[in-house]
This record gives C-alpha cells, sequence and structure tokens, in this order.
C-alpha cells in the first residue's frame, strides 16, 4: 500500500455493506426458471459471472428479499467459503439477488472516488492481508461484515485512480487472452490423447477379439476400516488408505498433505496392495462422476485396500495389465460406468457393474504390448504439455497479483 494516499475504511466509502439472505429461510424455494440468484460459485476466480452456475426464483421471493436486491454499481466480496471473490454487477444480470456468503458493497456517489478502482482494491494482497488476520470459522472460513466495513483502503486522487484502472484493465485483459489461450491448449492436449485412446479400441483390426472384462478377471472389494483409525494426524511410516480423494482424473493415485491418510490400527491379513497391482475407484462423492470407474496402479508399498476401491486380480495372461487400464480410460467404458452407476449425491459402480463390459483386444500379446508402448509414449507427450501450460497459468496468475501489487504500492509509472 503506498504510504503516501490517505487511507480510509470501507465502510466509510459505502452507502451499504450488507448481505443476502437464503430463500428457504423465508419459506421460498429455488425455481429451474426466474430471477438470477447470485452464488459464491457464480463467479469466477477471474472475477467474472458464471451465469450457467446462477440459481434462480420467483418475483414474489426477490420482492421478500428485498435487502439483498442487487443494483448495478454494486460490488460482490464473498465472506464465506473461497473468501474474498469480487464481482461488479452490471446491468445485464438484473433483476438478481444473492445470499449471506457474499457481501453487497454499495460505494457513495463520491466525485472522488472511482467504484472500478476500489473493485481493484479488494483484490490486491493488502487486501487478502487483512481476510488472514480477519477470518474466522473452522469448517467453512468466513468473515463479518464489520470486517468488511473494516477493510483499510488507499485512495490516491481521482486522476491517478482512472489511470491505474486503465493500465490494470488492459493489462488484465491481456491476461484474460493468454489465459484463454493457455486453457484451450491445455484442453487439446488432453482431447487429443483421449481420442486417439478412443480410437485404438474401436478401429480394431485383425487379429482381435472382444471379452467380457469378467473374463479375464475379477475385481475383489477392500476392508472396512475403521474411520477413526486413519487421518491425516497419524505419524508417518504408517500404511496409507487409499480412498476415492487420492485418485486423479488422469488416471493416477495422489498422496499429498491434504489427502494422505494413515493407517494407526491393527493392519488386517490379506489388504495390503502390492506395488503394481491395478485398482479402480468405486465410490465418487460428487455427483459429476470425474472419477468413478477410473483406473489407477499403485507405486509405493505400505498401502492398504480400503473399502469402495476395487483391486484388479487377473484370472489369465490374455489382456496385459497396462491394456486393461487403458481400456478403462476410455470415453466408452467410462460412460458405461456413469450410466449404470446408482446414489444421488454420492455415486456407485460394482465389481459386476465393471466385468460386464466388453473389451476388444488384439490376441497376440506382442501387439498388446506395441500398443501399450504407443499409449505411453503419447501420454508422456501429452503430460509435457500439460504440464507446460499449467505453469504457464500459474506465471499468469502470478503476473497479475505483481501487477496489482505494483499498482497499489504506487509502483506503477503514472502520468498526470
Amino acid at each position: 500500500m503506498n504510504r503516501q494516499w490517505p487511507v480510509t475504511k470501507l465502510g466509510d466509502l459505502a452507502d451499504l455493506v450488507t448481505k443476502g439472505t437464503t430463500p428457504t429461510s423465508i419459506g421460498h424455494s429455488f425455481v429451474p426458471n426466474g430471477i438470477n440468484f447470485v452464488k459464491v460459485e457464480s463467479i469466477s476466480t477471474a472475477g467474472k459471472f458464471i451465469e450457467e452456475k446462477f440459481a434462480h426464483i420467483t418475483g414474489d421471493c426477490h420482492e421478500a428479499l428485498g435487502r439483498s436486491k442487487l443494483r448495478a454499481g454494486d460490488i460482490l466480496f464473498s465472506i464465506a467459503g473461497a473468501l474474498g471473490r469480487t464481482a461488479f454487477v452490471t446491468k445485464d444480470i438484473l433483476p438478481a439477488n444473492t445470499n449471506q456468503a457474499l457481501a453487497i458493497i454499495r460505494l457513495k456517489n463520491d466525485v472522488g472516488l472511482l467504484p472500478e478502482f476500489v473493485l481493484k482494491a479488494l483484490e490486491t494482497g493488502v487486501v487478502l492481508e487483512q481476510i488472514e488476520k480477519f477470518k474466522g470459522g473452522v469448517a467453512q472460513q468466513n468473515l463479518s461484515l464489520a470486517q468488511v466495513r473494516d477493510f483499510h483502503i488507499a485512495l490516491p486522487p481521482l486522476p491517478m485512480q482512472r489511470q491505474i484502472v486503465d493500465i490494470l484493465d488492459e493489462a488484465f485483459g491481456a491476461i484474460a487472452i493468454a489465459r484463454a489461450n493457455a486453457k484451450k491448449n491445455l484442453q487439446n492436449a488432453n482431447a487429443l490423447f483421449e481420442s486417439h485412446l478412443q480410437s485404438i479400441f474401436t478401429r480394431r483390426g485383425k487379429g482381435w477379439m472382444e471379452t467380457t472384462i469378467g473374463e479375464i478377471c475379477d475385481i475383489k472389494h477392500g476392508f472396512a476400516f475403521d474411520g477413526a483409525e486413519f487421518s491425516s494426524d497419524v505419524p508417518e511410516g504408517k500404511p496409507f488408505v487409499i480412498t476415492p480423494g487420492n485418485f486423479t482424473e488422469d488416471g493416477k493415485l495422489l498422496f499429498n498433505k491434504r489427502n494422505a491418510k494413515r493407517f494407526g490400527g491393527d493392519i488386517p491379513a490379506g489388504f495390503q496392495f502390492d506395488v503394481g497391482d491395478l485398482v479402480v475407484v468405486m465410490t465418487d462423492l460428487s455427483s459429476k462422476m470425474k472419477i468413478l470407474g477410473k483406473p489407477a496402479f499403485v507405486e509405493t508399498d505400505n498401502v492398504l485396500h480400503n473399502q469402495r476401491i476395487g483391486r484388479v486380480v487377473f484370472s489369465n495372461q490374455r489382456v496385459e495389465k497396462r491394456l486393461l487400464y487403458y481400456f478403462m480410460m476410455t470415453e466408452g467404458f467410462l460412460k458405461n460406468i456413469k450410466g449404470s452407476a446408482t446414489g444421488t449425491m454420492v455415486k456407485h459402480t460394482a465389481p459386476k457393474r465393471i466385468l460386464s463390459n466388453v473389451i476388444p483386444f488384439p490376441v497376440n500379446r506382442q501387439e498388446q504390448r506395441a500398443i501399450i508402448s504407443k499409449l505411453d509414449g503419447l501420454r508422456e507427450e501429452t503430460q509435457r504439455l500439460v504440464a507446460i501450460y499449467e505453469r504457464k497459468l500459474t506465471a499468469l496468475e502470478a503476473l497479475k497479483k505483481a501487477l496489482l501489487h505494483q499498482a497499489f504500492a504506487g509502483e506503477l509509472r503514472i502520468v498526470l
């Protein structure tokens, strides 16, 4: 924060700092179509509205929630969950309403105050540091309206506010284009591999045959470990317990500080994986089913076989293990798994549903290995490209933060 600029509390710059109300608290419910209802998830990390993620309420509900009716020019600032997401309300989303997870900041109509400058100030590291200082809550982080009103905003003269906003808008526009291109390239790299993978199993040639997965292997359930005995607090050296949260969308197992669970109890016999075991996730905690049916290889020792994780046990050598893995990564296989899933919010599959899928494969094992080698090479190149694009996205986000810091530290070159 530039020490030469006068500092003002956000509450002194606003006519109103309030929050919305959930419709159910006043006897109303959401409807398929109607007045836009903005939630935290309706705002992207780039500060844009994601209209397909708007909920909707009736006109009567909108009137009943009068306090949280939005106006053009309002600034929304998330105070629960994903703290600090901001958005500027424009006429194109109105009429609209919001809930208690978003603060509504309605600035004074002051000739010395540029709303777009305040919006960008709320995205700076200075405000984020204040969030870290103020935030409370256990299961969900949150801020009070009083704490939002107490945010300190440094205000340069109005001409400088305009120049800072113009410079940042131009820079952020270029960053947004670069981000969109990087995301598109990232999606294209993944789509290219998935398309080639699918074509391998659909454009089968001479010497191929079909059989059910159940004819080449079985899938074993894991042990129902007591949840009280495995957590991220168990000391290192104790075995990991695989959960659905360890599976990634690209067919791997990931153990990190956030999702690694270790078991501190007595280990039951026969429920410890060997390195190289093929496993499949049979429960997805998300209704979107991003990992349901996804396979992975166990690549480390000292890992326990938990319930709802399937262990693939081969009964013959007709199909290479890694070829089955790649088949289980195909869009066709995963579509079948999702189509037969049970449950509402938490989705489940079962060994019988997995084993009933038909796998095409070349009878010749040498040809199977050649396909595996080709797919391994393509996947390695795809992952290399993905890593490049992900690093670029990270760098662009860091650049945006650096520009914000420079702007509000008074380090941008401003000519008045």
